[in-house]
């Protein structure tokens, strides 16, 4: 077992397999707390968070619908981005319907808020395991694993949720219009769930990228060279993000995937070299 003293990190006792299963504990009940303090205080204002946050992709009036419009006005698209307003009822159809959305809404939301200090969590329990150097070229891991969730999570909700719920929502089978769709509560927070989460984690590619690199399980040339087979994974990953089967929102997440894959062949790049670096100098 590794030698840690948990509180400073540095070298003391042994630590068993109990030890480190209760300091697991400790930081699973902490980042569970922080949740359930998020949730609450999301729960007690649910009417605002719903009304002004939850409704923004199936609002007419949502900000992404008139910059979109306006971006492909501007870029002489004529209205390729202009998505006709829809008007969504969303219904429940059990008596705590309503209730237990609220609860779910809260929760996933409390997860949203809270992740920084989720991950802080997980990187306190993980930390100590590092060597002193290794530690050193992990510098402001925490911004940057919640900048690009945060940075996924926007883009689910601003740009490829109006993109979904328009396409979902105005799609007609048959002729007549014999079918009207009339989701529910439980289902709108289900697809807006998985976008915003789904598309939170995509965007940590980067990340992974920095964090297989360090540890020797890739390379920035075996990036490059997978380029190819990163394309069908990445179109594969959209198409499961997006609950729409149309291909603009597909494409709406590939193209930002693509880029932040470019970006970790980058992020690569340049630990492989300061790895590099550091073998060199230990061996002279």
């Amino acid at each position: 077992m590794a030698l840690f003293n948990r509180n400073d990190g540095s070298v003391k006792s042994e630590m068993t397999f109990i030890d480190h299963l209760e300091e697991l504990r400790v930081h699973i009940i902490r980042s569970v707390l922080a949740i359930l303090i998020m949730a609450i205080v999301i729960f007690v204002y649910r009417d605002w968070v719903f009304d002004y946050i939850i409704k923004g992709p199936i609002n007419p009036n949502f900000i992404s619908y008139r910059l979109l419009c306006d971006f492909s006005h501007w870029a002489h698209l004529g209205d390729v981005l202009c998505m006709p307003p829809v008007k969504v009822n969303l219904q429940s159809n059990t008596f705590g319907g309503q209730f237990l959305g609220s609860i779910s809404m809260a929760i996933v939301g409390g997860i949203i808020l809270a992740f920084p200090f989720i991950f802080m969590e997980i990187w306190r329990f993980v930390k100590p395991a590092l060597k002193e150097r290794e530690v050193k070229n992990t510098r402001f891991v925490i911004f940057w694993v919640s900048f690009f969730f945060f940075c996924g999570a926007a883009f689910g909700f601003f740009l490829l949720g109006p993109f979904t719920f328009n396409f979902l929502a105005s799609f007609q089978l048959g002729t007549g219009g014999t079918i009207v769709t009339l989701p529910t509560f439980a289902d709108y927070i289900d697809n807006l769930t998985n976008i915003i989460l789904g598309c939170g984690i995509a965007f940590e590619l980067p990340v992974l990228a920095f964090i297989l690199t360090r540890i020797g399980l890739i390379t920035p040339a075996f990036l490059r060279k997978t380029r190819k087979y990163a394309v069908i994974v990445i179109l594969i990953v959209s198409a499961f993000i997006t609950p729409s089967p149309d291909w603009m929102s597909q494409m709406i997440v590939f193209i930002p995937l693509f880029l932040l894959y470019e970006l970790s062949i980058i992020v690569s790049a340049r630990v492989f070299k300061a790895k590099r670096k550091e073998e060199e100098e230990e061996w002279s």
